[in-house]
This record gives C-alpha cells, sequence and structure tokens, in this order.
C-alpha cells in the first residue's frame, strides 16, 4: 500500500480556481482585517496563542516551536472534528497563512498525511494583498464604465439592482461597503468593512467583470462612509459617460421615506447623525431638524434636508467631479417605485454612448 505524500507543493496564486476550497488558517483577528473572498477561516493559533507564541519566540525559537507545535496539532485537531468533519477524499484545499510560512505548511502537510490533495498558496495572504493593489491601481482603466447620476433621493442604487435584474454588468460599491453614502448612510446593526476587506471584496468584484461589456456604477465621492475609494477607480468613473436620473422632489420625498423609514426607530441616533452637519447648516435650522427627529417627523425633515442640503451639494460635486455631466443623457421620471425604476432600467439599457478609451 502506498504512503500518502509528506511533501507540501506550492501553488500560485492563479492557480487557485483550481481547488475546491480556500482555508485561510490565520488567526480570527487576521482574517477579520481581510482575507481571500470566499475563504474560510480555520485558525491553526488562535489570537491570544499567536500572541503567546510570538512573545515566546523573542526569547528562545525553539520553545517557540516547541509550544506552537502543540497548539497547532490540537487546534487542527478540533477543525477535523467540526469545520472539516464532512469534506470528501477527494477534497481539494489551497491553504494559506501570512507569508506561507510554517502556520500553512503545517496545516497543508496534515492534510495530505490524511490524503486530500492540499496545496500551500505561495507566499500567502500577502500575495493576495499585492494582488488586490495592483488590480485595484490597473483594471479599472480597462473597463467601459456608465455613471448613473441624480441627486439623492433619485434611486440609483435601486436601479442598479433593476440593471442587474436584467442581466446588465453593474458594480454596487454601496453595498460592498455597506453604507449609502450621505450624511444618514449609515445601516442599521451592520458595520462596515475594514478598509482591506473593502478593497479586497472591490478587487474580486472588479475581476469578475467583462471589461468587453458596459459597467454601470452609481456616482460616488472619494469616500463612502468610512471607505475610500481606489484613485484609479475614481479616475475611470470621472471621465466614463454619464446618465443622470431626474425625479421630482415629491418621488424623492417617497423613496428616502422609504428607504430610510428605519432611522424613525431610533431617534438620539438619527439627531446624532445630524450633528455632523453643524458648521454646514446654520444652527437653527440644525436644532429644528433635530427636533423633527424626536417628534418623528420624517417627511419634513426629509423635505428640508432635500431642499438645504442634498440638492445644494449635488449641484457642487456633480459638476465639479464627473466630466461628462454636462452631456449626460437625462431621464425624467416621477416614479421611483420599484415598477417605475424597472420602467427606468429598460430605457437606461436601451441608451448607446460610445465608449472612448
Amino acid at each position: 500500500m502506498s504512503s500518502p505524500p509528506t511533501s507540501v507543493l506550492r501553488h500560485t496564486l492563479e492557480e487557485r480556481t483550481d481547488f475546491d476550497e480556500i482555508i485561510d488558517v490565520r488567526s480570527p483577528a487576521e482574517f477579520a482585517e481581510d482575507h481571500i473572498p470566499g475563504a474560510l477561516n480555520c485558525p491553526v493559533l488562535d489570537d491570544a496563542e499567536r500572541r503567546e507564541v510570538g512573545l515566546l519566540y523573542a526569547q528562545s525559537p525553539f520553545e517557540a516551536r516547541k509550544v506552537g507545535a502543540a497548539l497547532v496539532a490540537r487546534n487542527i485537531a478540533a477543525m477535523l472534528e467540526t469545520h472539516l468533519r464532512n469534506r470528501p477524499k477527494q477534497w481539494r484545499p489551497l491553504i494559506y497563512c501570512w507569508r506561507g510560512g510554517m502556520r500553512s505548511h503545517s496545516a497543508t502537510l496534515w492534510f495530505n498525511l490524511i490524503g486530500w490533495r492540499a496545496g500551500q498558496l505561495t507566499g500567502g495572504y500577502k500575495t493576495w494583498r499585492r494582488h488586490v493593489v495592483d488590480l485595484l491601481a490597473t483594471h479599472p482603466a480597462k473597463h467601459q464604465w456608465r455613471v448613473i447620476c441624480g441627486a439623492t433621493g433619485s434611486g440609483k442604487t435601486r436601479l442598479l439592482a433593476a440593471l442587474a435584474a436584467r442581466g446588465e454588468q453593474t458594480l454596487d460599491l454601496e453595498a460592498l461597503a455597506a453604507h449609502k453614502g450621505s450624511v444618514l448612510g449609515r445601516l442599521p446593526n451592520r458595520e462596515q468593512p475594514t478598509q482591506k476587506w473593502f478593497e479586497s471584496q472591490l478587487a474580486d468584484r472588479i475581476e469578475r467583470l467583462d471589461p468587453a461589456k458596459v459597467t454601470y456604477v452609481e456616482a460616488e465621492s472619494r469616500k463612502i462612509g468610512a471607505c475610500a475609494l481606489p484613485n484609479a477607480l475614481i479616475e475611470a468613473m470621472r471621465t466614463a459617460p454619464c446618465i443622470e436620473i431626474c425625479a421630482t422632489q415629491e418621488a424623492r420625498l417617497a423613496y428616502l421615506l422609504d428607504d430610510y423609514a428605519y432611522l424613525g426607530d431610533n431617534p438620539a441616533a438619527l439627531a446624532s447623525r445630524l450633528e455632523r452637519l453643524r458648521g454646514l447648516i446654520d444652527n437653527a435650522t440644525l436644532e429644528r431638524w433635530q427636533a423633527w427627529t424626536h417628534e418623528r417627523n420624517l417627511p419634513e425633515l426629509f423635505r428640508e434636508l432635500i431642499i438645504r442640503h442634498y440638492d445644494p451639494l449635488y449641484a457642487r460635486s456633480q459638476h465639479k467631479n464627473f466630466r461628462q455631466i454636462n452631456g449626460a443623457r437625462r431621464l425624467m421620471t416621477d416614479d421611483l417605485s420599484e415598477e417605475g425604476v424597472r420602467g427606468l432600467a429598460a430605457e437606461v439599457a436601451e441608451i448607446n454612448i460610445s465608449f472612448q478609451p
């Protein structure tokens, strides 16, 4: 009977699609900051254990390796009894750690001894991070972007979803950033991703786009909440053809009241968010708005926000930042319901704007 392989085969990042699953054996904190999209976290050292071994290594590398080996063995045993218990014999995982060192080497070796055809990612997570940085610096210029513009409340995000439902190619930056992009854009009970995790998701999404097809994207500023867009993507968007949604004020108000309805559940939190406008809005107006939040008077609040904050901001930013906004195709609407937006999506899909690389 032949013995299982005892050597570890290394693989490039480009080979990752040849594997059934990607396993990240770094600590939970490392994984939470960023990881390869789709990877499963099976840490061979948890956060406390990693700190313990690191401190010991500074005193005695030999003792650190001995203690680390025992911890890794116990943790690999635990993952085999839990997360990986039902993986079949033919399962082929790709394993990575921080630099492609001992943590991923140990797991890969054990998996191969079991009989799985496991591989180790050369360079580990750092290889992935370099890939993300390089891709975000080069790929945006290769795509045919169409920027969906329109004042706050024009249903741009809903329009992107309707375009995607029609089979059009879209990039929803606000979904990746977990934020709606406005002063009130923080989502309830959901934190934004770290900057690195946002960039990893963005790189993964852009890499899957077909450069031969138009990609629709919503007009955004340089930051969506706390997440910063890469410079190359900002530049590609700002030079791209624009399609502007010109919705009536009443349609926008109805849309905002529906889309931000959850803000009425926590008046104190809403008033706190409005405080960020102090210095941009006169004190009397801001205090009136904050009083309306406590009265749950969202219709009056949003009506004034449209007139006194959102629209002036849009007028300043769009014409300053998007170079083709003056030549934008403009679609008029008084209906931003789901049915109305589906109609807009059909109109947008029919617009043929020549691509100037």
